[in-house]
């Protein structure tokens, strides 16, 4: 039976979970992914994890943060006035805004809301998190 190798389309499901048990994400015949190993469309870590693999093997992969969305930055929070945005705008935490930037636009997800000040955050809501994928290869193409 052929393994993975890079540059085969794999088709796989998971079931992503933080360590305390959380599930982020999961994958499954319903909405399998399929991705080309070694074209960097995954976190690289998981795809020399797969690499090798088989159809139809099963294995747990833990990534740290660091092979993931990466570690949280403090870079990436923005501290912005209150009055930038229109005062009929609701801002709610958690909430996801796309701010312009120079000639690049981001998407920052809203942190805190005081009255003077707006707190946003550019980070990943997984960057810091460690994440474990229980995982199946389907099918090599």
């Amino acid at each position: 039976m052929q393994k993975a190798t890079n540059g085969d389309r794999v088709t796989v499901h998971y079931i992503g979970t933080l360590d305390n048990g959380r599930i982020f994400d999961q994958r499954d015949a319903d909405s399998p992914l399929t991705f080309t190993l070694g074209a960097d469309e995954v976190f690289q870590a998981l795809e020399q994890e797969i690499a090798g693999m088989r159809p139809g093997d099963v294995k747990n992969i833990h990534l740290k943060a660091e092979q993931a969305y990466g570690p949280r930055l403090q870079e990436n929070l923005l501290k912005v006035s209150r009055e930038m945005f229109p005062p009929e705008r609701e801002l709610r935490i958690g909430q996801k805004l796309s701010i312009s930037l120079g000639e690049t636009a981001r998407v920052m997800r809203v942190r805190e809301v005081g009255d003077q000040e707006v707190l946003l955050d550019g980070n990943h809501d997984l960057a810091g998190c460690d994440l474990t994928f229980a995982l199946k290869l389907v099918e090599i193409e």
